[in-house]
């Protein structure tokens, strides 16, 4: 199982891709999380701590292994389609908590253009649970970089600009070939706020709903994962978790 965690910045995309994580993790499974935000804190929501965090590379600034891998270079703007990058995530990702963080950042060649290929097939070529914590906006589904995953995720909160966010991730995927448009409403405060979302979204699309709770931002502040923080939290997302499980296609 493939899934990208996209939306706005701000609405808690890296909260919910961190928590999904840890709870399949805690089955046992093996999990793979990706960090393809050039302001990457993915790790921190996972549970790690600072000093392992200031030690990972993102693999974008592992100049010599582009290199080598694609073929890219300052005088050579062509590269390979299909790069070795299936031992990547073992040689370079770090543990915690059960989940592999691998850290992607911005993947450019000879200083200019996105590799997407490297994207592409270090998500195609695992057979663990993937999941990607976009960066924010829409601009990774111009540059193809989450072709190959089963599923977007598109974390929302309750406002229209949210909602068009949704709308538009829909319509670019569909581009790649993912029919599968999934909705997570955050930081819904009260009935009204759920009365919007589920007026505004598809009953097949929403997955569910997580309050608006300050332990999210307590964790945060002490730089711990919500997984560990908040129970509230946490248990709302396993309800969403069950449903993605009991969703055949995903």
């Amino acid at each position: 199982m493939k899934i990208a965690v996209t939306g706005k910045g701000g609405v808690g995309k890296t909260t919910f891709a961190a928590t999904l994580a840890r709870l399949y993790a805690a089955e046992g499974r093996p999990v793979l999380a990706a960090d393809v935000d050039p302001d990457a804190n993915l790790g921190l929501a996972l549970g790690f701590d600072e000093e392992t965090l200031d030690s990972i590379v993102p693999i974008s600034k592992m100049r010599k292994l582009v290199e080598e891998r694609t073929g890219a270079t300052a005088g050579n703007q062509f590269y390979h389609l299909n790069p070795k990058v299936d031992d990547i995530p073992d040689k370079y990702g770090k543990v915690c908590n059960g989940v592999r963080l691998l850290v992607l950042g911005t993947v450019e060649t000879g200083g200019g253009g996105c590799v997407c290929p490297e994207h592409n097939n270090l998500v195609l070529r695992r057979e663990d649970v993937v999941i990607l914590d976009m960066e924010a906006g829409l601009e990774h589904l111009g540059r193809g970089t989450t072709e190959g995953v089963d599923a977007f995720i598109v974390v929302i909160e309750p406002g229209a600009r949210s909602v068009q966010t949704y709308k538009n991730v829909k319509r670019l995927a569909k581009d790649l070939g993912i029919t599968q448009v999934k909705v997570v409403a955050n930081k819904v405060r009260n009935e009204e706020d759920e009365e919007f979302i589920r007026n505004k979204i598809p009953a097949e699309d929403l997955l569910g709903m997580i309050h608006y709770n300050v332990e999210v931002m307590d964790a945060d502040r002490q730089g711990k994962s919500p997984y560990d923080f908040s129970e509230t939290v946490t248990s709302e997302i396993r309800k969403i978790k069950e449903k993605i499980d009991n969703e055949s296609s995903l």
